[in-house]
This record gives C-alpha cells, sequence and structure tokens, in this order.
C-alpha cells in the first residue's frame, strides 16, 4: 500500500516578494492552482514560486509543522 504523503510548502510571490505557507496532499496539482489564480490569498500575487516543501506521512505532522513556521514568521 502506498504512503499519501502531506505536504507544507512555502511559494515567493516574484510580483510582492511576499511569502505563502500552505498545505496539500498534492503539492504539484496545489502549486498549479495558485499560480492559475485559483486561490483567494494569492491570486493577485503572480507569479508564485515554489521554493520549499517538506513532505509528511500524515496530516497532523504536516498541520503542526505549518502551524510552526506561521507562529515563527508573525
Amino acid at each position: 500500500m502506498p504512503i499519501q504523503f502531506h505536504y507544507v510548502y512555502i511559494l515567493h510571490s516574484l510580483k510582492d516578494g511576499l511569502f505563502y505557507v500552505g498545505y496539500s496532499d498534492n503539492l504539484k496539482q496545489r502549486v498549479n492552482d495558485h499560480n492559475m489564480g485559483k486561490n483567494i490569498s494569492t491570486k493577485n500575487r503572480r507569479p508564485l514560486e515554489l521554493i520549499f516543501y517538506e513532505a509528511f506521512p500524515n496530516k497532523f505532522d504536516a498541520l503542526c509543522f505549518e502551524y510552526l513556521i506561521l507562529l515563527n514568521c508573525n
């Protein structure tokens, strides 16, 4: 049985230089969605580049890591 990975990722806006932290269980599709304007948080900040991601074997660990990044960035 294949492992379903869960990803925490950071995008960098080439338009405004800001960063976006997110979570997904389908990283490739999620990054594509961001760059196609399907996410309201990043729609007006395109283009975006993926600068970091980390894969986790379970959703809980991924969401905890996302929270830690966000907590340390604010």
